[in-house]
């Protein structure tokens, strides 16, 4: 792979014949060449999964010679095959996007004659459209499973947060009281980790990238600062979506704690084994000062480097020494991996069940959960605030400081506010519930019944 050029890090396909086809891994290293590693992974094994159908399922088929029977054959294992893995609709979904948008590469690069997959014309939604005049047509893969799924968003109300963190992270029973039997020698870097996740909104490959020198300072008391404000970089932000980070302090304080304590004895137990002598793939910054590191003959600042770039980040100790740069460590003193805070997650909610607490999170969850209590507070604010102009004043506010879903959006690091708008979607089923739960309990209660016909309860005689 070195002497294709194949940089470290970036997935490639092999044939099940063994062969490296240049056309189809180019898709990799120059499509998908600035994407995050975790989405340039999982297009790798949404592309190898149907490829390998079409060669072991259907006679050898090359990806280049897919046909659309060769997609509704893949559907049907996928999905329906009684010896399959009937997929959810939204892994479908999300296997059904991937390949579309590899054939149309494909296409637009003349190394296929034909998408396999069906198309179809859909309209372009906007959540600030209004009537129901024509508006823009794009193409869409008619095989999508169209059971509006994508609307499920899986969030926890603050209390129930509160209460998987306690239990599941930090060891608490059932009635939050400490437990004697629970041994979690890191729960407060895992309670930091969350709440720092469920109180920013960030994803977990962003959030996992972080360096020292990506956290804001911590405001003295006495200033009232409520959030500090940071920089994500482009470099570790999905889709380059670099953006403003605000911390709240009492999150941010959690998260020092942890640096100065936990931290420092993971950096203890690293030092101790000499995994911190530089090597010639470390990259080294000499003056903490100054965060950059010389690379090919010049000198890149921390904020342009990516994930796995930072990994590999070591920086000067006071004492002539070197330590990582990366602010999440595991317990051995090394960067923590993505895989190992999804294990981190999966352990607390087996903490949960065990306790018979009906609760469990996903690093993802809690995104979710950020922009739904964030979107929800946002609009009551708003709303408030509009209902205390005139019309000119309302239109001119609106005007200059948008509306909570493009705030939210921002936030989130979404480029259209149409995915945004999802959350949408919850509120109105939160509200919904809400009002659900102001009917009286007795307003369902059925009539009594008589020959007359339909009389209050009170009327009918025994």
């Amino acid at each position: 792979m070195d002497d294709r050029g194949v940089p470290e890090g970036q997935p490639f396909l092999i044939s099940p014949a063994g062969g490296y086809d240049v056309a189809l891994n180019r898709y990799f290293s120059v499509w998908l060449a600035s994407s995050p590693r975790n989405t340039q992974a999982a297009h790798a094994r949404d592309l190898r999964t149907y490829f390998d159908f079409l060669w072991f399922a259907r006679g050898r088929h090359d990806w280049r010679d897919a046909s659309m029977d060769d997609r509704a054959a893949y559907e049907w294992w996928r999905r329906r095959d009684e010896r399959g893995p009937r997929l959810e609709d939204t892994s479908w979904d999300r296997e059904v996007s991937t390949v579309n948008q590899f054939y149309l590469w494909a296409i637009e690069q003349d190394l296929v004659r034909a998408n396999p997959i069906r198309q179809r014309a859909a309209a372009v939604w906007s959540p600030w459209r209004v009537g129901t005049g024509a508006g823009m047509v794009r193409q869409v893969p008619a095989e999508m499973s169209h059971t509006g799924s994508r609307r499920e968003v899986k969030w926890l109300p603050p209390r129930s947060y509160r209460l998987w963190r306690n239990v599941g992270l930090c060891g608490y029973d059932a009635q939050e009281m400490p437990r004697r039997g629970f041994r979690g020698r890191w729960a407060a870097r895992n309670a930091a980790y969350a709440d720092s996740m469920v109180r920013t909104g960030l994803r977990l490959c962003e959030h996992s990238a972080l360096t020292v020198f990506d956290l804001p300072e911590l405001p003295p008391a006495v200033s009232g600062v409520v959030n500090a404000r940071a920089v994500l970089p482009h470099a570790i932000s999905k889709g380059r979506s670099g953006r403003a980070v605000y911390w709240p302090v009492s999150v941010l304080r959690d998260v020092r704690d942890y640096m100065e304590w936990d931290r420092a004895e993971m950096l203890d137990y690293g030092r101790s084994r000499g995994f911190y002598v530089p090597t010639h793939r470390s990259l080294l910054v000499e003056d903490p000062a100054v965060p950059r590191v010389r690379m090919g003959g010049r000198w890149v600042p921390v904020a342009r480097l990516d994930d796995g770039e930072r990994r590999r980040l070591l920086v000067a100790t006071a004492d002539g020494g070197w330590e990582p740069a990366m602010v999440w460590l595991n317990q051995w003193g090394l960067p923590m991996t993505m895989s190992g805070w999804k294990q981190v997650f999966a352990d607390a909610n087996a903490r949960c069940r065990a306790q018979g607490v009906d609760v469990g999170a996903t690093p993802h969850m809690l995104r979710h959960s950020y922009a739904v209590i964030t979107l929800e507070l946002l609009w009551r604010g708003h709303l408030q605030a509009l209902g205390e102009m005139n019309e000119r004043q309302r239109l001119t506010y609106q005007r200059v400081f948008g509306d909570p879903l493009n705030w939210v959006r921002i936030r989130l690091g979404h480029r259209s506010a149409t995915t945004t708008a999802l959350y949408l979607h919850t509120l109105q089923e939160l509200e919904m519930r809400t009002r659900l739960e102001l009917v009286p309990e007795g307003a369902w209660e059925p009539a009594g019944f008589s020959e007359e016909g339909w009389l209050e309860r009170s009327e009918v005689v025994a």
